[in-house]
């Protein structure tokens, strides 16, 4: 299996390679130069595999220059129930007739990107002993990716991180997980922008290849193809659990403000996996919506940028879509290229064709909008309904998912998070406090370590070059 990128490099490259390097050179994204096909006879055998071993079998249609053993020895460290809470690893939970959550929140920072993260540390740790090199992680969170990379990271040999972040615009709680941690390899720094500046800061990086590669710089937000990939496994997961054969369809409803977790779910499709609906459910930062309605993706300015309570989707500018564009346009690189480079480097914006525009019913995507009203509402009617607590992401997705139901076709939410990581807006819909597991009580208060620096990417690579040199 290769890998090449959106944007026309065709330069044939391994796993191992792309693992380490994030974005392809010349700014586009890595894709396989093919979807594996998933037949009948494979997914039947798929259902009785644990979870460790489903995602075993999922990476190694991907992954061929690391040993058999070694990645699935890989895979079985990474999913555990000591680390996950529950030999499932990722169980459904009925909420009503036909809608189910699927829970992937119950690693070590509450969200789902423990899901993808735990793998990828495990990955970079062996990658870079095997090579004996290291390697400086620069990534940019709107809150979970951040804390998720960190305690991936901390203690693995040879890795460092420096990851960005809009100044005060995450909850307390995600602040604490992330700014209290002490470990000499991990670096916070708190962007005075918007998400968004964090992430063109993390691009800006990577695309001055002469600095990338002298300061071994490589990334873990959902760009790094390795991260998307280990996200694949809970669509299968969650499908085997939702369906007795492989003649039954599902849909799934999955909260984004980068796009890299429901473009997952489309990789999944395009394996084969039989899902009829990919619902893309946004806050009141709805360029995805507004896409997947009109065929214009325009990205918004910072000030245009809302701050809402789901903060990790205050995202006017997806990262990942550009994958699924690729796709979308028959793999047409010239036509992606001039989309993303061209149109929206000049023009902040873009329209499909009509043609193109159509196409988007065949890959099954759809969209609805939710805002902080809604989301009080659904918190409040879910908790009625069911007894389940659920947090502000995962209520855009439930009410949006509400307005995509159809008889027969099971609905399963992806869950973003637990409810503690957002307990101001529980308060507000529930009227008390969301309960906190004992190993994080007391975390706001104490002591944290970051630094404060504004929208430059001078500044980002002079504080690089300065850890580093200490080191």
């Amino acid at each position: 299996m290769k890998y090449i990128s959106t944007r026309g490099d065709a330069t044939p490259r391994g796993f191992s390679e792309i693992l380490l390097e994030g974005l392809a050179p010349d700014g586009g994204l890595y894709l396989p130069t093919h979807y594996p096909q998933v037949d009948d006879a494979t997914l039947t055998r798929w259902r009785g595999l644990p979870y460790a071993d489903l995602a075993f079998e999922i990476l190694a249609l991907y992954i061929d220059d690391i040993p058999v053993g070694d990645l699935r020895e890989l895979a079985r460290k990474t999913y555990t129930a000591e680390v996950f809470g529950t030999h499932e690893i990722v169980p459904l939970k009925a909420l009503e007739p036909g809608l189910a959550l699927e829970a992937l929140s119950n690693g070590p920072t509450l969200a789902f990107k423990d899901m993808a993260m735990q793998l990828l540390g495990n990955l970079f740790e062996y990658e870079l002993a095997r090579r004996g090199q290291e390697l400086n992680i620069l990534g940019a969170t709107s809150g979970d990716t951040g804390s998720a990379a960190e305690h991936a990271m901390r203690g693995k040999k040879g890795v460092r991180v420096f990851m960005l972040s809009p100044h005060g615009r995450m909850s307390p709680f995600q602040q604490a997980q992330m700014f209290s941690l002490q470990d000499e390899n991990i670096h916070n720094i708190a962007i005075e922008g918007v998400f968004d500046d964090c992430q063109d800061i993390v691009k800006a990086v990577s695309n001055d290849l002469e600095f990338k590669r002298h300061w071994r710089i490589g990334t873990v937000n959902s760009i790094n193809w390795a991260r998307l990939l280990a996200q694949v496994v809970y669509y299968f997961a969650g499908y085997i659990q939702a369906t007795k054969s492989n003649d039954e369809v599902v849909s799934f409803t999955v909260p984004s403000g980068n796009f890299g977790n429901i473009c997952a779910g489309h990789v999944a499709r395009m394996m084969g996996l039989p899902i009829e609906q990919l619902v893309c459910a946004t806050n009141e930062n709805d360029v995805l919506d507004e896409f997947f309605r009109t065929g214009t993706y325009r990205v918004r300015k910072g000030a245009e940028t809302h701050e809402t309570s789901s903060p990790s989707m205050d995202i006017s500018k997806a990262s990942n879509f550009e994958r699924f564009i690729f796709d979308l346009l028959g793999r047409n690189a010239d036509r992606t290229r001039q989309l993303f480079k061209d149109e929206i480097d000049a023009h902040g914006s873009f329209t499909l064709s009509d043609e193109e525009f159509r196409r988007i019913a065949e890959f099954g995507f759809v969209s609805g909008r939710s805002t902080h009203a809604d989301r009080v509402a659904t918190i409040r009617d879910t908790f009625e309904r069911s007894g389940v607590v659920i947090d502000t992401h995962t209520a855009d997705g439930v009410k949006v998912a509400r307005e995509h139901l159809k008889p027969g076709t099971p609905m399963i939410v992806l869950e973003t998070a637990l409810p503690v990581k957002f307990a101001a807006t529980i308060v507000e819909a529930l009227g008390r406090e969301p309960e906190r597991p004992a190993a994080h009580v007391g975390i706001e208060a104490l002591p944290k370590r970051f630094v404060v620096l504004p929208v430059d990417v001078a500044r980002v690579k002079a504080l690089i070059e300065l850890e580093c040199a200490v080191d």
